[in-house]
């Protein structure tokens, strides 16, 4: 700790950046900040952020990252904790910011097929690896799935299906009561595709009327052009059923851990540590400013300025993430000598 505290005197009044990044990517760029460069830092709650922090900081691998997380679970005060031990780096890769929000879908659901609920939701197939597999258009289209088993619940919506494995996660309230959690479990390999931007390019709606209401109504009251709109999407996603995760908990991430509804975010790992704090300056018609945590990734989350905000479970947190495509920036925390460290390019 004593060398992170004398590398924070050497650097402060440094400002450095660097064309290469902790993925090696050229054009990527990390500049040192100050906490005093970040939009509403004192008026944040750090404490809650580092109680997020210390759900997941055991898995990031490094001394220094260990020696900090043992210090967090201690119960350092965060406020300082976060100021003395981290340097705040922009890391830019020529791409805007932009910020979308994802949330724990809650479906009503059955065991098993019936008259209402015709919609099946699949576990992964034995012959499904690590490749390419069959698309969206193949499988449903051919049948690809139906006979074999693999229906882990049925539901009454196909574009709430589809919703569903846009977000990853989600539960399933069956007729008895019950709730059923699911967790992402694979995926064909094929690349997430919007169809928001389909429906754009189609000349359906113009950009500022898309969103996820809008996709949603368009798929109902139009059946065949909205089942052939969602196989715009090759992407399809396989699930698994959670046990052992209390209902107050958010669904699993990409730690295999809970995710904390607006405190956690999915980004890229190519450019951002799984399990490091972020700064988040999101701008449009309800800005954030409140420090979260990396501890998710998602099909559609690329560029070292990408992240999906957790919103939480249920309808309204549906209708809050549904609406947020929002500019601003993120600013990853990293520990001092890691933060000068890729700032001038050298590996540590």
């Amino acid at each position: 700790m004593r060398r992170l505290a004398q590398v924070a005197v050497v650097g402060m009044a440094m400002s450095l950046g660097s064309a290469q990044a902790q993925d090696g990517a050229p054009g990527v760029t990390a500049t040192v900040l100050s906490f005093s460069d970040l939009r509403g830092w004192a008026e944040d709650d750090h404490a809650a952020a580092l109680s997020v922090f210390t759900e997941t900081c055991d898995m990031i691998a490094g001394d220094d990252w260990q020696a900090l997380c043992a210090l967090a679970r201690s119960g350092a005060a965060a406020r300082p904790f976060f100021e003395l031990f981290f340097r705040p780096v922009l890391i830019e890769d020529g791409q805007p910011m932009l910020f979308t929000g994802y949330y724990e879908p809650e479906i009503a659901g059955s065991p098993v097929q019936t008259s209402r609920f015709r919609v099946p939701l699949y576990r992964p197939p034995p012959e499904l690896g690590s490749g390419l597999w069959h698309t969206r258009a193949e499988i449903e289209g051919q049948g690809l799935l139906e006979g074999r088993g693999l229906e882990i619940a049925w539901i009454e919506d196909p574009v709430e299906a589809f919703f569903l494995q846009v977000q990853g996660s989600g539960r399933i309230r069956m007729p008895d009561g019950n709730v059923v959690r699911l967790g992402y479990a694979g995926q064909n390999g094929h690349p997430y595709v919007s169809v928001g931007r389909e429906l754009v390019r189609q000349g359906i709606y113009p950009q500022h009327r898309v969103s996820a209401a809008t996709i949603r109504a368009f798929v109902r009251a139009n059946p065949e052009a909205g089942a052939e709109l969602l196989r715009k999407n090759p992407s399809f996603v396989f699930f698994r059923q959670i046990t052992g995760v209390p209902p107050e908990r958010g669904p699993i991430g990409a730690m295999a851990r809970s995710v904390t509804a607006g405190r956690t975010v999915a980004v890229d790992p190519r450019h951002v540590t799984l399990g490091a704090p972020v700064w988040i300056e999101k701008r449009g018609r309800a800005p954030i400013h409140r420090l979260m945590v990396a501890q998710d990734t998602g099909g559609a989350i690329r560029g070292a300025q990408r992240a999906d905000i957790f919103y939480g479970t249920g309808d309204e947190a549906g209708r809050q993430a549904g609406t947020v495509k929002d500019p601003g920036r993120m600013v990853v925390l990293l520990p001092i000598d890691r933060a000068f460290a890729l700032a001038t390019g050298q590996a540590l």
